[in-house]
């Protein structure tokens, strides 16, 4: 739904009657997660998408009867063997897609406004919507904002609406869209229940430390990807914004300041990455003995093999715990043979990639499994169970 905040925000604001399909949940080789969405309008009016053409055609058609019917639903979509061109995923995956009717007088349109208005704005907050439960629930949802407060309810109570609330605030803190399952016990709700939680946030943060010519290239590499790139060096003369246009600030400071005051102001989080490309102890060495002490997503460093010793054994003499160290990806990058910076910046974001993905990083071909590494289908989709 995110992907078409701007569009959508002003159907709700015209108000324009439609209804909404997103996917909830896919396996296999799919073209779009969790999240994505197609929104139809009474007139048949078409935004966005929930398989980059594969059954786009149906899902309009659903959405259609929805906005008639006013009942939500959840379809399956998925590969047919005997007729590869019927109403399938070809690439041979399988959807489940929800489909909410919209309409004027429905309660899921001011909370999904409020979303959208938060999510316009550049600041943070969660849609929760019910995605398997009793079928009075179905599509209900909530906004959730980052003091853990909401708005909206699901129909089963207040006991269901705080412990849902609660279950989209981990996600929308961590910047996640996923699924959350609220059991049957404490009186929650009188079956299980799923929903689907999409978090708008701000973009994750890349911080690159070392104002060179490899971070020129690893900035532009960084905002190409979505991140908001900050370069940071404690020598003016090089850290200027004139180096640097792609990032989008840079910072004169000693790292390892710099790094504290961003934690201590709560501005990192497990998808900020960061990389170290000064080359010199009194730059890296404060600078990586705190940033592998923080819960961010991704910690490298550039040097040789021997540099990477010699830290390794100075961090240890520091303190810090074997796992700690674990986390550092020293010399950083995955084996792409690069040689110029512009090289090496794409190996670096590609493992930064592989490693928010959990891959390997290594060749498809050859290799088994599915293409895309996506939530199971409904009721194993990764997210928080209680019981």
């Amino acid at each position: 739904m995110l992907d078409i905040a701007s569009e959508l925000r002003a159907w709700c604001v015209a108000p324009r009657e439609f209804a909404l399909a997103t996917v909830v949940a896919v396996s296999g080789s799919a073209p779009r997660g969790p999240g994505a969405s197609l929104a139809v309008d009474d007139r048949g009016t078409a935004l966005g998408s929930v398989s980059g053409g594969c059954v786009e055609s149906a899902v309009h058609e659903l959405c259609l009867e929805a906005i008639a019917s006013g009942r939500p639903g959840v379809h399956r979509f998925g590969y047919s063997d005997d007729d590869a061109f019927a109403i399938g995923l070809t690439c041979g995956g399988v959807l489940d897609v929800l489909v909410t009717p919209v309409r004027r007088t429905d309660p899921v349109r001011p909370v999904l406004g409020a979303v959208l208005d938060t999510a316009l704005r550049g600041g943070r907050a969660a849609l929760a919507r019910v995605v398997t439960g009793p079928p009075g629930q179905l599509g209900r949802a909530l906004a959730v904002r980052p003091d853990g407060t909401y708005e909206g309810c699901l129909g089963g109570g207040p006991v269901l609406d705080r412990a849902a609330a609660g279950r989209a605030h981990a996600l929308l803190l961590a910047g996640r869209t996923g699924t959350a399952e609220l059991g049957t016990a404490g009186g929650l709700c009188g079956e299980p229940l799923t929903l689907l939680v999409e978090s708008a946030a701000e973009p994750a943060r890349l911080l690159v430390f070392g104002a060179i010519d490899f971070a020129a290239a690893l900035a532009r590499a960084g905002a190409f990807l979505g991140y908001r790139v900050t370069v940071c060096d404690a020598r003016p003369v090089f850290a200027t914004p004139e180096r640097f246009p792609d990032a989008h600030e840079v910072v004169v400071d000693w790292p390892h300041r710099y790094l504290a005051a961003e934690a201590a102001a709560g501005r990192l989080d497990t998808r900020t990455a960061l990389c170290v490309l000064t080359h010199d102890a009194k730059f890296d060495l404060p600078l990586l003995e705190l940033a592998l002490r923080l819960p961010v997503g991704y910690v490298g460093a550039m040097g040789s093999r021997r540099t990477h010793a010699q830290r390794l054994d100075r961090l240890r003499a520091a303190g810090l715990p074997r796992e700690a160290l674990a986390r550092l990806r020293s010399p950083l990058g995955l084996d792409l043979g690069a040689t110029t910076a512009e090289e090496t910046a794409l190996s670096i974001a590609s493992e930064i990639v592989a490693v928010r993905h959990g891959a390997a990083g290594g060749p498809l071909t050859g290799a088994r499994g599915p293409l895309h590494r996506r939530p199971a289908l409904l009721g194993v989709a990764s997210g928080t169970k209680v019981p």
